[in-house]
């Protein structure tokens, strides 16, 4: 009987498997030898988010702390869950922080990754201008803490970016010497800014015989509630003519090579802003701001159609809607929205997204903490017709120091650098904040907006 060996079935047999079990010794002493070593693994686990489980976090809190004096009042909340990570976000700047507590009962034990879902369930409790400001917080803190649990940046869960620093404008302090004010702005350019802005309002020719026409007793303080048309207050020839020549000479400071817009033009009607438009044209500005009130788009698109200036509005309103509808009649030439009033981040990348579709730019106004500025940063890192971001604060010396985390200066040379940390890509430094509280109390307990009986359902 032949050995299984000296078959020549035998033979091939017995090498196949010895081939075998040669080519598996050698696939395991290959795989002891590229296994991690400890220290390998070690540095393995640093580059994976432990902060969280997405799919299990819960919001567990709300609280609040105020900040004064950065030149606005900034209200700045904190969202905070089961798994210890927490979200920033800011009511807008002199708005009431309860804005953005009474939604705390709407948002306890939902997961803060389900940003969409939230936003849509509070956004009813919002409106227009600074009663927009509670729901847009809690929708920033919301982004933040997404952000952070999957350890991404804002602008990535956005879509990713168009662009790696913001362009900003700065608010500049008004004078009513033409020069002095020039310097001003001048210095500005200095800076780096690349975009320039000054207030140009009837109040530099109201002490003027023969500028102004209005009904005695007519009021031209800042905060009227009275709409503009409706004041009887007329700029005349005369009144024209002045405030083009302190343009004039602002622009002979500037130079005509940099944007320089127009805002607080005071309370005057669409006939006096048309005849001061057409004034303006020689002096190309980058656009006039909120000359009326943003709700009377018939009358916007009769000044945008006669004046050869870009007009712009924005800033009061909340939503999408709104804007589309300004943008669809072209009543505007630039948008303006403030994104602590307009929705927050998303609805507003979603408004800028629309508003490209019907061929008209964004501009972002911006009045706030840096908390608020990030959140800006973030939707125009991803928003492809941003043009610039207005910055308040860049004379306040400690507004930068309230956070840590990013690279400072924050506004360096007329930019912001996008942060690449996750969510907003910020923390408060505590120390500062706190000692710039307009008032006591540092994210103190709020147990009293815990519970909130109501049917908040619009349909039956």
């Amino acid at each position: 009987m032949k050995s299984p060996l000296t078959s020549g079935h035998g033979r091939r047999s017995f090498l196949k498997h010895a081939a075998a079990a040669v080519g598996a010794a050698a696939s395991f002493a290959n795989l002891r030898a590229n296994t991690p070593g400890e220290d390998t693994l070690e540095a393995l686990s640093q580059n994976v988010n432990t902060n969280s489980r997405p799919s299990g976090l819960k919001i567990t809190d709300l609280r609040v702390l105020v900040i004064g004096r950065a030149p606005m009042t900034c209200p700045i909340i904190r969202i905070d869950t089961n798994q210890g990570i927490y979200g920033l976000g800011e009511v807008r700047d002199g708005a009431s922080k309860n804005y953005a507590l009474m939604l705390k009962s709407r948002l306890l034990d939902q997961n803060p990754c389900n940003v969409d879902k939230l936003f849509r369930k509070v956004k009813q409790f919002g409106s227009h201008s600074r009663q927009g400001g509670g729901v847009c917080a809690v929708e920033m803190a919301l982004w933040d803490l997404a952000g952070k649990a999957y350890n991404v940046p804002v602008y990535q869960m956005l879509g990713g970016k168009f662009r790696d620093r913001i362009r900003c404008y700065a608010d500049t302090t008004e004078s009513d010497d033409p020069k002095v004010y020039g310097q001003r702005l001048k210095a500005r350019r200095d800076q780096g800014f690349t975009w320039l802005k000054m207030d140009l309002g009837i109040n530099l020719v109201a002490n003027v015989p023969g500028a102004l026409t209005m009904p005695v007793g007519t009021s031209l303080a800042y905060g009227d509630p009275t709409v503009g048309m409706l004041t009887g207050t007329e700029i005349t020839d005369k009144g024209v003519t002045l405030m083009c020549d302190y343009v004039a000479q602002v622009r002979e400071m500037v130079g005509m090579d940099i944007p320089l817009s127009a805002d607080h033009f005071g309370h005057i009607g669409v006939n006096s802003c048309i005849r001061l438009g057409k004034g303006l044209e020689k002096y190309n500005l980058a656009w006039l701001e909120d000359m009326i009130p943003w709700q009377y788009t018939d009358l916007l698109k009769k000044i945008a159609d006669a004046v050869d200036i870009p007009i712009l509005t924005g800033e009061d309103i909340y939503l999408k809607e709104p804007f589309i509808e300004l943008c669809r009649a072209h009543a505007v030439d630039i948008i303006h929205p403030d994104l602590a009033t307009s929705g927050g981040i998303l609805e507003t990348k979603k408004i800028g997204d629309a508003a490209q579709e019907l061929g008209v730019p964004m501009a972002m106004h911006f009045a706030g903490s840096p908390v608020s500025c990030l959140a800006n940063v973030h939707c125009a890192a991803a928003t492809e017709n941003f043009l610039v971001l207005e910055n308040h604060s860049v004379d306040v010396p400690w507004w930068g120091d309230l956070v840590d985390g990013i690279e400072k200066p924050i506004v360096n040379t007329g930019f912001i650098t996008v942060p690449e940390k996750p969510g907003l890509g910020i923390t408060l430094n505590d120390n500062v904040v706190k000692q710039h509280l307009l008032e006591p109390g540092y994210f103190e307990p709020t147990p009293q907006w815990n519970t909130d009986r109501t049917n908040d359902r619009q349909w039956s």
